[in-house]
């Protein structure tokens, strides 16, 4: 049996507080400040929360938490099925949707500069490109663009649907086309519905805009300026470099083996969720996104204008706020790509930040179940004895299809 194992940088017995200003709980969609302290961080609760994870069919699962500068690692399980290698909290993975922040950054960087508006219709840039000409950038960053989300009908069956592109290249365009077969589901500017179309259109807008691929634009602005050793975009390629953790995607069948979703392109997905990175980068990321270091003040607070999904959840531009049981609010994104769950969140001073990673997917119990290690690291132990938090919608690939956060 594989043990747990907890870990820290400094002395278990210390307490750290931070005071952030964090929106009222009962709405995502607008903030109404108030003072909440941070508690210190349930390790205890984070392990249970791991080890939950495993019961319901997650190879392994770990955390890591950075709190002005003391480090809390948890894992727990493994990485490899047919080795058993025990998961590492330094291992790399893919982060699925919350490449998507990452897009998003590059594109405020664009505003900063000059170079786009965010209320400028998206065929502005790219001519032709969209059936609506009101579609804007903003309406595609806050997914309010009321395009199609290609990837329900891709991934109809979670296996199959994978199998069938596992090794395929596509377009932009044709990812698009894709979206452009089936109706549109709103009005540009209207309900947020979650899409990875708009991400795709965020890829095309980067490359048209920089004259780059955004592999180079996440690189030479990103992932260098942050030092993120263990953060890249191999797409095309299908292997991850380094020591990784192997990624495991739920069978349809109840019962059959999982599938080793490994090694693929993420050609589906590209600046919609084709990022590897690992607990260390990604808490480098989204502490240095709210502490203001790679957008203008300007900017920071245009990717933090709420859309309302639910009662606990706001969306802004390519930013999501979850609202925990303890009234504090965290910010980053969730993750879904086959054999992957993430949840990357900080407070909002930046100043404490967690990475969890399940390695499986296609498995709503889990995913339901690594949301508590928001609660366990950002509210401590009050959130035991707190009433149950409502989840997350399972949004980030083919909603109808995969069970996904």
């Amino acid at each position: 049996m594989v043990k747990t194992k907890v870990s820290r940088s400094a002395v278990l017995g210390a307490v750290v507080l931070s005071f952030l200003v964090v929106p009222a709980p009962a709405s995502a969609a607008e903030d109404a400040p108030r003072t909440v302290a941070l508690a210190a961080p349930d390790l205890v609760g984070l392990r249970a929360v791991l080890t939950t994870a495993r019961r319901q069919g997650a190879p392994g699962a770990i955390a890591r938490i950075d709190d002005h500068g003391t480090v809390h690692r948890v894992r727990s399980g493994i990485s490899d099925r047919r080795t058993g290698r025990t998961i590492a909290t330094t291992d790399r993975f893919r982060i699925g949707s919350v490449t998507k922040v990452f897009s998003a950054v590059v594109l405020l960087q664009l505003v900063d500069e000059g170079k786009l508006n965010l209320d400028s219709p998206v065929n502005r840039v790219l001519p032709g490109l969209l059936p609506d000409d009101r579609i804007t950038v903003r309406h595609v960053l806050s997914h309010r663009s009321g395009l199609y989300d290609y990837t329900n009908a891709m991934f109809a069956k979670s296996v199959s649907g994978f199998e069938a592109v596992r090794n395929k290249v596509f377009t932009y365009r044709q990812l698009v086309d894709r979206s452009l077969s089936h109706p549109r589901t709103g009005t540009p500017g209207g309900a947020y519905a979650y899409s990875n179309t708009n991400f795709v259109v965020a890829g095309m807008l980067i490359e048209k805009l920089t004259g780059q691929s955004v592999a180079t634009a996440y690189r030479t602005r990103i992932i260098e300026p942050l030092k993120l050793a263990d953060t890249f975009y191999v797409h095309p390629g299908t292997a991850l470099p380094g020591t990784h953790t192997r990624g495991y995607l739920t069978s349809d069948t109840a019962g059959a083996a999982p599938v080793d979703a490994t090694r693929q392109t993420v050609s589906w997905a590209q600046s919609a969720g084709a990022l590897i990175s690992n607990a260390h980068d990604l808490n480098v990321f989204t502490s240095a996104l709210l502490r203001g270091r790679l957008t203008s003040p300007a900017s920071l607070t245009r990717m933090m204008k709420w859309t309302k999904v639910n009662s606990t959840t706001g969306y802004g531009l390519g930013l999501r706020r979850r609202d925990l049981s303890c009234g504090v609010s965290v910010y980053g994104h969730t993750g879904a790509v086959q054999g992957y769950y993430t949840y990357a969140f900080t407070s909002k001073d930046g100043r404490r930040s967690l990475t969890a990673l399940a390695n499986t997917s296609n498995n709503g119990r889990v995913l339901d179940t690594m949301l508590g290690t928001l609660e366990s690291a950002f509210c401590g132990k009050s959130a035991a004895r707190r009433a149950a938090v409502p989840v997350e919608p399972r949004e980030e690939i083919g909603a109808g299809a995969i069970d996904e956060g």
